[in-house]
């Protein structure tokens, strides 16, 4: 009759295991390590260590004071608010919100050169012209128009 083999393996030293490891790891990861050192070096020459430090200090302190703040009703409406922006702003179309965003300050510089006098009726007159002007109120009109569109469904909703 076959017998088993008595297998004995000496129990592990993790402890061991681990400072051999932790010896070898510098000269393994040498550059590594120096550039950690040269991070670290920068973040404390810069005060930021010592700004982690004082936050986690008073990590307490802070947390109540976000708290307060947070559960205000002017916070939790203007969570929602951002939410409701950022999907809007995930629907529009990059190409169409580059066109705007570089409109912007181009219109602000041309009205701060103009004069600081508003413009006579005949200039506004005028405007009506242009074809840029007409297509961008065009495209505010459509903006009016869907708003309007929907307070109006969300009257009907309420009643």
């Amino acid at each position: 009759m076959a017998r088993p083999i008595s297998l004995h393996l000496a129990p592990r030293n993790t402890r061991a295991e681990l400072n051999s490891r932790l010896q070898q790891a510098p000269m393994d990861h040498a550059e590594a390590v120096l550039a950690a050192y040269e991070v670290l070096q920068g973040l404390h020459d810069r005060g930021v260590l010592e700004l982690m430090r004082g936050t986690l200090g008073g990590s307490e302190k802070i947390l109540e004071q976000v708290v307060a703040v947070a559960s205000g009703p002017e916070s939790i409406r203007a969570t929602r608010n951002l939410l409701l922006l950022v999907t809007a702003l995930g629907e529009i179309d990059p190409a169409l919100l580059s066109d705007l965003t570089k409109a912007i300050p181009k219109a602000l510089v041309q009205a701060n050169a103009e004069e600081s006098k508003p413009p006579g009726l005949f200039k506004l007159m005028a405007t009506f012209w242009n074809k840029d002007f007409r297509r961008g109120l065009a495209a505010f009109n459509d903006l009016l128009v869907v708003f309007g569109r929907n307070l109006t469904e969300k009257a009907a909703r309420d009643r």
